[in-house]
């Protein structure tokens, strides 16, 4: 099979996947406590008014009923109007999808800068210091948990050390972006890199006992290039799963690291719209992240199978 095939027959399971994850959230969505229409009328939340609110909205009407209409929005690209906002919960996905973007490949970024020497490092001296120290700090990370880090990151450089990089906000053009965008990837970094560098240098020193690495140093080749173009090359291609679907389980946990950092990306409004029962929203919200790991994980295997030319698109 091509690869222009298997992409496409992989993008064909997004349709049930998707269809699944729209059942699922909107009547998990509808469990949660709370009415909308009250919500949003606060103290003039009379009986007469929330009854008024809910049957404009169509909120009185049995769920498969409620369920169909929003299928139907869907099948034309509508995702409905946000009860909060009251604007199309389509076009708010749409304007905070960068922010979010932008969080997720800055933070796979960093945490390969970051993963790969240490990694090099510590299968290169096996068992030396290096090696312990490398070792330690991934079980150090992993104890923390994402949004401790990010206070932390906080509370050193965005208040004691003379304000180095800005609480919080998106920034405004590229560098602006880069400079305010760079302590919630640094979280993100610090939380993923750990499991990459544990794999890495797993993948490394049994590349390094491979008769290809033997041939290679026995030709008298330059260590830089034997690590380089021989063992990191090969090394690499269990690594790439393993980010993989670290990425994916990253998706969602933006809600946490942009709460932290007061960015207005997907994960922010996510937790806004539930605290207001925005239905609508919070659906669109929830494809949204759907589609990216669905995205994710497909790049991920096409990645796999170029670097791997053993895989086949099957």
């Amino acid at each position: 099979m091509s690869l222009t095939g298997y992409v496409g027959r992989r993008l064909l399971h997004l349709v049930p996947v998707t269809l699944g994850v729209t059942i699922l959230c909107f009547f998990l969505i509808h469990l949660v406590p709370g009415d909308p229409a009250r919500t949003i009328l606060g103290n003039q939340a009379t009986d007469q008014r929330v009854a008024l609110l809910r049957h404009e909205w169509g909120l009185d009407r049995p769920l498969p009923v409620q369920y169909g209409k929003f299928m139907e929005r869907m099948a034309h690209g509508d995702l409905g109007t946000s009860l909060f906002y009251n604007v199309s919960a389509g076009h708010l996905v749409v304007e905070r999808l960068p922010v979010t973007l932008w969080l997720i490949m800055f933070g796979t970024l960093l945490s390969i800068t970051i993963a790969v020497p240490l990694a090099l490092v510590a299968a290169t001296r096996r068992d030396g210091v290096p090696d312990h120290a490398v070792r330690a700090v991934p079980l150090i990370g992993l104890g923390f948990p994402p949004f401790w880090l990010g206070i932390v990151l906080l509370l050193v450089f965005g208040l004691h050390l003379g304000r180095l990089f800005p609480v919080g906000g998106y920034g405004v053009g590229f560098f602006g972006h880069l400079h305010s965008m760079f302590l919630p990837a640094l979280t993100v970094a610090l939380a993923i890199s750990p499991i990459l560098i544990r794999s890495l240098r797993a993948s490394l020193l049994e590349v390094f006992e491979a008769d290809y690495i033997t041939t290679a140093r026995s030709k008298g080749l330059p260590e830089r290039r034997v690590l380089g173009r021989h063992a990191l090359r090969n090394a690499v291609i269990s690594t790439v799963s393993v980010l993989g679907v670290n990425i994916g389980y990253l998706v969602g946990g933006t809600l946490v690291i942009e709460a932290v950092f007061a960015l207005p990306g997907l994960g922010q409004l996510m937790i806004n719209s539930i605290n207001q029962r925005d239905f609508p929203v919070v659906q669109g919200v929830t494809l949204a992240f759907a589609v990216m790991v669905v995205v994710v994980y497909l790049l991920t295997d096409v990645a796999h199978a170029l670097l791997d030319p053993r895989v086949r698109f099957e």
